[in-house]
């Protein structure tokens, strides 16, 4: 990868998440109240009715949504992430499920995706809008390599629309989770915990809900669906490729 083909914010994600990858995914699930995995879950239950054959999962991190695509699919599924220690991580893991024959993992930046034009037929994407300079265009990059007619799902964390909540919310990303970021995982994941919060919110004023449904609309897809879960702490958004 060019390096003055990565931006600012994605040296940033890099240096933010090069010394996560082995405790990445406990401390996720510790970290979100045990939540990460049932919104993962929900995000994948937009893909599975369409039978794919060929999936694409963006920010694939340490492979934990790939894996599970493999699982309720008998699908093939691409990764594509920008760190390659958390890839690492993630080739160990689809190494230990012997799933190498149907899991590749491979480095790439959503906002230049190496794959030709309608590749796949189904994609995810976890938490990487808020790590981009131009949501828009990811969008995008990433409809441009999807069929039409294939089935795309988000999941990333949200700002509860509840004002008791969102008020319990910031109380949450701004004092306990750094905390429990340095009790459980140390000076890096305190780190993680102070950006979060400032970082979830700051991505929703530029860019409110509405903004996003519309930017997908944008991008070429229809019959785009929101849910927000677990008190409004996450957000999962489905759509399907325009046909042509």
């Amino acid at each position: 990868m060019a390096q003055s083909a990565v931006s600012e914010r994605n040296r940033f994600a890099q240096e933010l998440f090069d010394p996560l990858p082995a405790r990445y995914d406990r401390l996720a699930e510790v970290l979100s109240f045990g939540q990460n995995g049932r919104w993962r879950r929900a995000m994948v239950d937009r893909i599975v009715p369409g039978h794919p054959s060929v999936m694409l999962d963006v920010a694939s991190g340490t492979a934990g949504v790939a894996l599970q695509l493999a699982d309720r699919t008998p699908a093939r599924v691409v990764g594509v992430d920008l760190t390659e220690q958390m890839l690492a991580e993630g080739r160990r893991r689809v190494a230990a499920r012997a799933l190498g024959h149907r899991v590749q993992l491979v480095v790439g930046r959503a906002e230049q995706l190496p794959f030709a034009d309608a590749t796949f037929d189904a994609l995810t994407f976890t938490y990487l809008l808020r790590y981009v300079d131009d949501p828009q265009a990811t969008l995008d990059e990433l409809a441009r390599v999807v069929r039409p007619g294939a089935r795309v799902a988000m999941l990333d964390f949200f700002e509860p629309p509840n004002p008791f909540w969102r008020a319990m919310w910031w109380l949450y990303t701004r004092l306990l989770l750094p905390v429990g970021g340095w009790i459980g995982g140390g000076e890096e994941w305190w780190r993680v915990g102070r950006f979060l919060g400032p970082n979830i919110s700051g991505h929703y004023r530029r860019y409110p809900l509405t903004w996003i449904i519309h930017a997908w609309e944008q991008a070429g897809f229809v019959d785009v669906g929101a849910k927000t879960m677990s008190l409004g702490g996450g957000l999962v958004l489905w759509g399907t490729k325009r046909s042509e």
